[in-house]
C-alpha cells in the first residue's frame, strides 16, 4: 500500500460536499425563498421533472444515512420504537420518523420544513407505501403515486410503460402543476435530460474503469459517494455533469500512474490481493470501519448491486430528450430494486467474469427485506454457474445495535481463505 497523507479529499469530494450543502440550504430556507418541497426516494426518483416545476427534491432515506454516519441514527430509532414501531421495521422508517419527533433536524443543523408534495414511485419496496402513509398523516399534503409495474419478466413491454406514462400524463405533472403553480413544458425537461444523458455517460466510465487491474475505484464503498449526486437531487443539473467530469479525471490520473483506489484514510490501495463483487446495501453506522475491513485485506469491491438502485446505466440505459416521458417510465421500471431475481442473478454472475472478481459477498441487511428476500438462492446460483465462492454476512443499515464487527471480520477473514484454497485448487488466480 503506497500511502500518501497528502491524499486526504479528492476535488471532486469537495465539490460533492458543497453540492449537497447548497441544496439542504436551499430546502430549510423555502419559507424565505418561496420554493416548494417534495419528499421522494432514490429508486425510481423522477429529478428532472422536479427540476422542470422548480421543485426541490428531499430524500428520507439519504437523510437516514446522513445520520447513520453521524451516529446519531441509533436514537432516532430507539424513539421510534417508544412509539410503537416494530424492532422488524426497516430502520430507514424508524430513523426518518424519530428525526421527526427530535425537532426534523436537517444536516445543516436547522429545521426540516413541511413538504408541499409527497411524491412515491413505487419501485419493488412495500415498505415505501406505509411509510409515506405515515408521512401523509404527519404533514397532510398533497400526496401523488405513481405505480410502477413489476418487471416480472425480466423485461419492460409496451404495456408497462404505456401504464406509466398515462399516470405522468393525467395524474404526476397535472399534481406537479398544482403544487408548484408551474405550467408543464416539455422543452425544459429535454434539457435537463440531455444534462443526465453527459452525467450517465461519465458515470458508467467510472463504474467500468474497475476492469483495470489494479482497479482505480472501490465499486461498493467508494462507489456509494460516486452515485450520490446522480441518484438524489443532481441528476440533470449542470453540477452533476460538472461532477462526474472531474471524477473522471480523476480516476484516469490514477489509472495513468497505475495506482489504486483512494482508502478512508486517504491512502492508495495499490497492491489488491483480492477482487470481489458485493450484493447488498453496506451499513452506514460503521461505515469507515466496515470499509477498513476489506482495505486491511487488500480487498477491493469490482461491483456491486446497491450503486444500481438508482438507475441501471452499466446496461445502456440513457434518460432520452427525444422521448422525455417514455425515458422516465423506463427509468423507474427499470432500476435495480424493480428487477426480479433471475435478472439480478443474470447481472451478479456476468459482473464476476466481466470484471474478473474472486466471488460474490452478500451483505443481508437485517430489516430490508426488499434486499434480502432471495439473497442466499441468488448466492448458490452464481456460486454455480461461475465457479466462484460465496460469502454471506449480515448487518443493518443505520441501527447500531445490528453491526458485529467482530462476527463481520471473522466472515470476512475465512472468505478470504476460502478464495486462497479455491486459487491453490485451480480456481481464480490473483490480479
Amino acid at each position: 500500500m503506497a500511502a500518501d497523507k497528502s491524499v486526504v479529499k479528492e476535488a471532486s469530494m469537495l465539490k460533492q460536499k458543497e453540492m449537497i450543502a447548497r441544496n439542504y440550504d436551499a430546502i430549510t430556507s423555502k419559507h424565505e425563498t418561496g420554493r416548494k418541497v417534495s419528499s421522494t426516494f432514490v429508486p425510481g426518483n423522477l429529478n428532472e421533472l422536479f427540476m422542470t416545476f422548480g421543485i426541490l427534491n428531499n430524500l428520507p432515506e439519504i437523510n437516514a444515512i446522513q445520520n447513520g454516519m453521524k451516529k446519531i441514527s441509533g436514537g432516532h430509532i430507539m424513539e421510534a420504537e417508544k412509539s410503537g414501531h416494530s424492532e422488524d421495521v426497516c430502520t430507514y422508517v424508524k430513523a426518518d420518523i424519530g428525526m421527526m419527533s427530535k425537532g426534523n433536524i436537517a444536516p445543516n443543523g436547522k429545521p426540516f420544513p413541511a413538504p408541499d408534495m409527497l411524491m412515491l414511485c413505487y419501485t419493488g419496496c412495500y415498505t415505501f407505501m406505509k411509510w409515506f402513509e405515515l408521512l401523509r398523516e404527519e404533514y397532510k399534503c398533497p400526496t401523488i403515486m405513481l405505480h410502477v409495474p413489476y418487471e416480472g419478466d425480466g423485461r419492460v413491454t409496451s404495456n408497462m410503460r404505456d401504464y406509466v406514462i398515462k399516470q405522468l400524463k393525467e395524474v404526476v405533472i397535472p399534481g406537479m402543476e398544482q403544487v408548484s403553480g408551474v405550467k408543464f413544458d416539455i422543452d425544459r425537461l429535454r434539457e435537463y435530460m440531455r444534462a443526465s444523458a453527459k452525467a450517465e455517460d461519465d458515470l458508467v466510465w467510472c463504474l467500468k474503469s474497475a476492469k483495470n487491474k489494479p482497479s482505480p475505484i472501490d465499486s461498493y464503498f467508494g462507489g456509494v459517494y460516486y452515485i450520490g449526486p446522480i441518484f438524489t437531487a443532481f441528476r440533470g443539473t449542470q453540477d452533476a455533469v460538472d461532477y462526474y467530469k472531474m471524477l473522471r479525471q480523476e480516476i484516469q490520473g490514477r489509472i495513468d500512474r497505475k495506482e489504486g483506489f483512494v482508502t478512508p484514510d486517504g491512502t492508495v490501495l495499490t497492491d489488491q490481493k483480492y477482487r470481489l463483487v458485493v450484493e447488498g446495501p453496506p451499513n452506514w453506522t460503521h461505515f469507515r470501519e466496515f470499509w477498513q475491513m476489506f482495505v486491511d485485506e487488500g480487498a477491493v469491491v469490482v461491483a456491486s448491486s446497491y450503486t444500481k438502485v438508482g438507475g441501471v446505466y452499466d446496461y445502456g440505459f440513457r434518460h432520452d430528450p427525444d422521448n422525455p416521458l417514455e425515458s422516465l417510465a423506463d427509468y423507474v421500471i427499470g432500476v435495480y430494486s424493480n428487477l426480479n431475481l433471475p435478472t439480478r442473478v443474470d447481472m451478479l454472475a456476468e459482473y464476476i467474469e466481466e470484471y474478473e472478481a474472486d466471488g460474490l459477498l452478500i451483505n443481508s441487511i437485517k430489516s430490508c427485506n426488499s434486499f434480502s428476500a432471495g439473497q442466499l438462492m441468488m448466492m448458490k446460483e452464481v456460486e454455480r454457474r461461475t465457479g466462484k465462492p460465496g460469502a454471506f454476512i449480515e448487518t443493518d443499515l443505520v441501527d447500531p445495535r445490528y453491526f458485529s464487527a467482530a462476527n463481520v471480520k471473522n466472515r470476512l477473514e475465512s472468505y478470504f481463505q476460502m478464495i486462497e484454497q479455491k486459487r491453490r485448487g485451480g480456481g481464480s488466480k490473483a490480479a
